[in-house]
């Protein structure tokens, strides 16, 4: 594969998906979802051959989870397209508007970025998700997915692809990378790629991060925190506990560290133990859990870990302030929540953790690009860049200065005899 020629396909690709207008991106997402719900039995088929092979290869159960892309995957990512119709159009918005002088009128309007490289894990719905995400969002992208759903992510591409070139979409737009090698080809295309996001472990990610002038969003981990207050209500705290940990496990936005007030544990601990264990879930706790319930020990390498399985770490502690320090030292830097009936107890917590998403009596599964109403995400962002949390169609926008004038130059603005500048907010929209 000439990597060099792909990545300049894209970027002339971009130019024209910059200006496809609306309506037709639209019907090229609909001509995609219609096609993917066509293809359904060919995809399954793709991703059994895929199933099969990581079995045999005796890939982690997580990995086996997130790689199974059923009718159900079908549904959802066919759902997520639909929402992602109904957003409205990201590009050209006037996101400021300012008078200089009379006549002289400048805009801050809404763009795409360009090429986006993408490098995911074994996520066929990430291809599909982060595609369309594109799209709509008019950038042109390149991906690479892992090489244990190769037949699943081919027949996807090539339906993505043929369905939306079909609607006018320029041919080019999307490309699919098959080898590691094409990997550390890309990160060198800074003349090409605008921008590269990762999603994958801590090494890998920082291996991107080190080895490339492009520049780079997303997260390395996802250890996430449930943190129940010493006036949290307890049946609220187990199923928001159990939800956080157990109704997916294998994702970034799953718990993996259940923090509790010593004044509530007593009460606490022993009823999210026996829901949590029934789920099959494997508890491990500080010297002060395991005073109060029977689970194995847990160490300071447990507070830095991303399990991404049925495993939760568990640490009483003092206060509040103590809960916060600890999110702040071992966390990601991602989602963490507080369940709590305390307003002032809240308000701290949401304030002081810095995190990419913090909440308030709510599961850290919520923390997705599709719940959030972004229409799904190409991933969820630690950076404190223009992007941070879920990253969806906003996160793959950046602007551009539109200035009109009249005839205006410099020189009139300058020296003993300037004109001032007004510099008047506009309540208008860019128009020529």
């Amino acid at each position: 594969m000439d990597l060099t020629a792909l990545a300049q396909s894209a970027s002339k690709a971009a130019i024209f998906l910059s200006a496809a207008g609306e309506e037709r991106k639209n019907n090229a997402l609909g001509a995609i979802a219609k096609a993917l719900k066509q293809n359904s039995a060919q995809i399954i088929r793709a991703n059994q051959l895929d199933l099969e092979k990581a079995k045999a290869e005796n890939l982690a159960s997580p990995l086996l989870k997130r790689l199974k892309f059923d009718s159900a995957k079908i549904d959802e990512v066919c759902s997520g397209i639909e929402s992602l119709i109904k957003l409205e159009e990201p590009i050209g918005k006037t996101l400021s508007a300012v008078e200089l002088d009379k006549g002289l009128e400048l805009y801050r309007v809404s763009c795409p970025i360009g090429v986006i490289g993408v490098i995911f894990e074994s996520r066929p719905d990430a291809l599909v998700q982060i595609s369309t995400l594109c799209l709509k969002s008019g950038n042109a992208v390149l991906l690479k997915g892992g090489t244990e759903a190769a037949n699943t992510n081919q027949i996807l591409f090539e339906i993505i692809n043929s369905s939306s070139v079909s609607c006018g979409i320029s041919a080019g737009w999307i490309g699919l990378l098959q080898t590691r090698e094409d990997v550390k080809g890309i990160l060198k295309l800074d003349e090409y790629i605008d921008l590269i996001i990762p999603r994958g472990s801590n090494e890998f990610v920082k291996y991107i991060m080190n080895n490339t002038n492009i520049a780079v969003l997303g997260h390395a981990d996802g250890i996430c925190h449930v943190y129940v207050d010493s006036k949290a209500d307890i049946d609220m705290a187990v199923r928001i506990t159990v939800d956080s940990k157990a109704q997916y496990c294998a994702v970034c936005n799953a718990a993996e560290t259940l923090l509790v007030h010593k004044d509530i544990a007593q009460k606490f601990l022993p009823v999210v133990k026996q829901v949590l264990e029934e789920k099959g879930v494997e508890l491990r706790g500080c010297e002060r859990t395991r005073k109060i319930i029977d689970v194995k020990p847990a160490d300071d390498a447990d507070w830095k870990t991303e399990y991404l399985d049925m495993i939760l770490s568990i640490k009483v502690v003092d206060s509040l302030d103590k809960a916060i320090e600890h999110v702040n030292t071992y966390g990601s830097h991602h989602t963490d929540t507080i369940v709590t009936a305390d307003k002032a107890a809240g308000e701290k917590f949401l304030n002081l953790v810095d995190s990419a998403d913090v909440f308030l009596n709510v599961s850290t599964r919520f923390a997705d690009g599709f719940r959030f109403g972004l229409g799904a995400e190409v991933g969820i962002s630690t950076n404190k860049i223009h992007a941070r949390g879920p990253v969806g169609l906003e996160g793959l926008l950046i602007y551009k200065w539109k200035l009109l004038g009249s005839g205006q130059i410099v020189a009139d603005y300058s020296g003993a005899n300037a004109k001032k500048f007004t510099h008047k907010k506009l309540e208008k929209d860019f128009e020529i």
